[in-house]
């Protein structure tokens, strides 16, 4: 157990500092920013973080363990009811205080206590808090990612359009011919069995069996040049190809185009995390909502795919997770030959036709952790893969995210699916 103690510290550390590396080319300024209710300020996600890590292993098992400031108990407390009131999610963006170097300090004060506690090797919770440790350094890594989308929703109100980071992008190639994959189907066995090893999310569980139809799946993402033809053949003014509640959201918001797309003195523009850049027709159209990716699908007389049959499919092949690095999703234009799925998890997450359910069998877990997943499967649709942002220790064919089908700030794209 000491060893094992070992690599999650590691494992730990290693987190922690990736959320504070990821913010290195902000500006003070930048910390507090919240352009909308949805969003939430790079500094909270810092403080939040932590907060996590305070609130479900050093308060219960750290003997002595005293807070920096007890009101951080109401400032960073997300979600969780059964931990007491939170501060007003729309209002983050107003809390000046703490200021940056506080919730730095406060993040070392964390570091520095969860080190001595997970050295601890005869604490009678030391499993306990192995466990809780592992979601803390999960749930960092989604918010590394809620960070990157975050920051740019908030940098895109800006009509400077600042640049988040000014590395220079890798232009991608032209995009591989969309081809139809065929997967026969069958029983299958979906999700994850709680006995295998490695780390999975609650809602990953319990695996169970469903029987899939025969079917096709895209071999790629939908790309910025095939979703231009859905628009000038007037995609969004039909409504025919959309949803009730997607073509009244399409009326309420004035929907056009994807989220981020602009017109600039007759030029294709896309705002990007490396700032305003000619828009790209072979890159993976991005920044959908479900709405609109179930629209396309309609319009290209296809379908999204169910999330059991894109686990299905993924489960096929190798794991891959391509480029890497690019905080912008690439074309596809590897060896079709090698990969029949291109694009599964370093591009866009993709729309599924499922909505967000448990599992059968799932069971919430006892006290306020449990509210991490259970709470939210309600009015919510499944996206699968990973994006060009998400943390590797996500990308993985059992992952279900999860979003409202009208939410287009996080990094998600389409791939059709067709019965056979």
């Amino acid at each position: 157990m000491k060893n094992l103690n070992s690599a999650v510290a590691s494992e730990f550390h290693a987190a922690r500092e990736y959320s504070v590396k990821a913010c290195e080319s902000l500006e003070l300024e930048d910390y507090g920013l919240q352009a909308a209710v949805f969003a939430s300020p790079p500094k909270w996600h810092l403080a939040h973080t932590s907060w996590f890590f305070e609130t479900f292993i050093l308060k219960p098992y750290a003997s002595g363990y005293k807070t920096p400031d007890p009101a951080y108990e109401l400032l960073f407390n997300s979600y969780y009811n059964a931990i007491g009131q939170q501060y007003p999610r729309a209002q983050r963006g107003l809390l000046s205080r703490p200021t940056v170097s506080q919730v730095l300090k406060y993040r070392q004060h964390v570091d520095s206590v969860m080190s001595r506690l997970l050295a601890e090797d005869n604490h009678p919770h030391r499993e306990t808090i192995r466990q809780r440790c592992l979601l803390g350094i999960e749930h960092e890594k989604q918010h590394q990612e809620l960070l990157y989308t975050d920051i740019k929703y908030s940098f895109f109100v800006n009509p400077l359009y600042p640049v988040f980071n000014d590395k220079i992008e890798t232009p991608s190639a032209k995009a591989a011919g969309m081809q139809w994959r065929e997967f026969r189907g069958g029983m299958f066995e979906l999700g994850v069995d709680a006995a295998q090893a490695g780390f999975a999310f609650d809602n990953e569980m319990p695996a169970h069996k469903v029987y899939i139809e025969p079917f096709l799946l895209a071999n790629r993402l939908v790309t910025n040049r095939e979703y231009q033809v859905f628009i000038d053949e007037g995609g969004y003014t039909d409504p025919v190809y959309w949803l009730a509640d997607g073509w009244a959201k399409v009326q309420e918001q004035r929907w056009t185009q994807p989220l981020y797309w602009l017109e600039v003195q007759g030029k294709a523009m896309e705002f990007t995390l490396y700032g305003l850049r000619e828009r790209q027709a072979d890159q993976p159209v991005c920044h959908l909502s479900g709405y609109e990716a179930d629209a396309y699908a309609n319009w290209a007389r296809a379908r999204l795919p169910t999330e059991a049959e894109w686990e299905f499919a993924a489960r096929q092949q190798a794991f891959s997770t391509g480029q890497g690095t690019i905080l912008h999703p690439q074309a596809a234009c590897r060896d079709e030959a090698a990969e029949p799925l291109l694009q599964l998890y370093d591009s866009c997450w993709q729309w599924t036709a499922s909505a967000y359910r448990a599992y059968p069998g799932f069971q919430v877990s006892a006290g306020a952790i449990g509210e991490y997943n259970g709470k939210f499967m309600s009015n919510q649709w499944v996206l699968r893969g990973g994006s060009c942002v998400s943390s590797a220790g996500h990308l993985r064919p059992t992952y279900r995210n999860f979003f409202y089908p009208e939410d287009r700030w996080q990094f998600s794209g389409i791939r059709l699916a067709q019965n056979t």
